[in-house]
């Protein structure tokens, strides 16, 4: 005798009604989420901020129109992942922006030319605290 609430085919196997509710996962929108976490705790590197945060991005949309279009659950998540992504991203490129014009400043050149040109480490030392004086004041 047989508990199943299925009804038994003649083989033994349960028959499965084609109204039954079938489980629908995203993964878009897990990859999205995880992807963004990552972002937001690495924003502070190239890789973990812009490539990261750009995928996070990228599949929480992707994660959210198709949650939306009833083609996948947790929308929310597609969209808390793909906010993380981009302020990962956004954080990133503020971090780039600004290393890459303190490189292109006349202190950050003249430094650079100054312990090139030092033999010494109190040479470099002395550079250092130049360097120091001509962005401090």
């Amino acid at each position: 005798m047989s508990y199943s609430s299925h009804p038994q085919t003649p083989n033994g196997y349960a028959q499965t009604h084609p109204d039954s509710p079938v489980k629908r996962s995203n993964g878009l929108a897990i990859a999205a989420l995880v992807l963004g976490v990552a972002a937001i705790l690495l924003f502070w590197t190239v890789f973990g901020g812009m490539v990261l945060g750009l995928l996070a991005l990228v599949l929480g949309i992707i994660g959210a129109r198709k949650a939306r279009g009833g083609r996948a659950p947790y929308r929310g998540m597609s969209i808390a992942g793909a906010v993380l992504g981009a302020l990962g991203l956004i954080a990133s490129t503020v971090i780039v922006v600004i290393g890459a014009s303190i490189l292109n400043s006349d202190e950050y050149k003249s430094f650079d030319e100054c312990v090139r040109q030092a033999g010494t480490q109190s040479e470099r030392d002395a550079c250092s605290a130049e360097f120091d004086r001509e962005v401090n004041d």
